[in-house]
């Protein structure tokens, strides 16, 4: 099995090439600067090629069984690398997680895929995949919905250069709501669940909505009438606020002197929680709950056992979300031997 990890210098894009590498896979590292990229080749081919440059990412994908997307902000440089990738009869997976790139992805390219007769999973990082299986898994058990809640909480998340940009961008793209069967602006819709309680704790977290891409991805595979995902309201720290008030130029020449991710000592320490509690039409209730250690360590796992699993024939043609291109329960059970646990306790009809 032949990858092409586009980004591959990159913090994530080095965790996903040295997890490729672990299951003895064939790697190709991909990007734009090519002396980057010589830094953690570490004998694997080297392709470079520009997201402004078509036929160089044709080449850098030519004889790959799966791209790989780990370069963001998606909204900004995604596009032309899934392009690329179903030009070139390539499956692809990413670590998206930006409402826009996403439904664009869907919009445009599930036809395409389709014909091209390729997979296209975008969003199997730590903070879509988990959370859009753990959705379908409690959904299924008491739908039709009324109402799906999904709530985020992390701990020591030290978040990288490229999670911090591509944060501001989808807070300054502006939030997705889904009601009543549809999709629609978020702007000056109240937040229904201003605190909750998450698994373990005796008391409830003020909470915040969250742009979260499963607003995308959910009610493609789950019947529910509404959809809200929430963050405990302290990943809105000082500094991240203060970044959002600032021009984008400003806040890139910040984010520039920042550390590009946590060190290796540090990244293990973090961890998430992601909850989906599902409100049937009958009163009937499920709630999902998954869990992990280091946030980015994680990813990379998820990421590569996707790009696995797409190779292997286990999603069909398209552009679909992680719960829609795998069995939900079966991926989450193979991520065990790597800290993941997971659960649904549900109403009994």
């Amino acid at each position: 099995m032949k990858v092409a990890v586009y980004g591959a210098s990159g913090y994530t894009g080095r965790l996903v090439t040295a997890e490729a590498r672990r299951r003895g896979l064939d790697v190709v590292v991909s990007g734009r600067d090519a002396s980057r990229l010589r830094e953690v080749a570490e004998g694997a081919e080297v392709a470079v090629a520009d997201v402004n440059d078509a036929p160089a990412l044709a080449r850098a994908f030519e004889g790959c069984d799966v791209v790989i997307g780990c370069a963001g902000p998606f909204s900004h440089v995604g596009d032309p690398v899934v392009r690329a990738a179903i030009t070139a009869g390539v499956h692809y997976v990413d670590t998206s997680a930006e409402q826009l790139f996403l439904r664009h992805v869907f919009d445009t390219y599930a036809e395409q895929a389709e014909r091209a007769a390729v997979s296209v999973v975008p969003a199997v990082g730590f903070d879509i995949l988990p959370g859009d299986m753990i959705a379908h898994l409690a959904g299924a058990r008491v739908e039709p919905l009324d109402e799906l809640t999904i709530a985020y909480q992390t701990n020591d998340f030290d978040m990288t250069r490229g999670t911090i940009r591509s944060s501001l961008q989808v807070l300054r793209d502006g939030d997705l709501a889904y009601e009543d069967g549809r999709w629609r602006s978020a702007e000056g819709l109240a937040v229904k669940r201003t605190s909750f309680t998450f698994p373990g704790q005796a008391e409830e977290r003020l909470t915040a909505r969250w742009p979260g891409a499963e607003i995308v991805t959910v009610p493609r595979h789950v019947r529910a009438r509404r959809v809200e995902i929430i963050t405990d309201a302290a990943v809105f720290g000082p500094e991240l606020i203060a970044l959002t008030q600032l021009p984008a130029e400003e806040g890139d020449a910040i984010i520039d002197q920042l550390p590009e991710g946590p060190s290796e000592e540090r990244r293990p320490a973090s961890g998430f929680t992601i909850v989906a509690e599902a409100v049937g039409v009958d009163g009937r209730r499920a709630t999902g709950v998954v869990r992990a250690t280091d946030i980015y360590g994680s990813a990379a796992v998820f990421t590569v056992e996707a790009a696995r699993r797409v190779v292997a024939g286990e999603a069909k043609a398209g552009v679909l979300s992680p719960a829609q291109a795998f069995d939900s329960a079966a991926f989450l059970d193979s991520l065990a031997p790597y800290g993941v646990e997971w659960s649904v306790v549900a109403d009994e009809k």
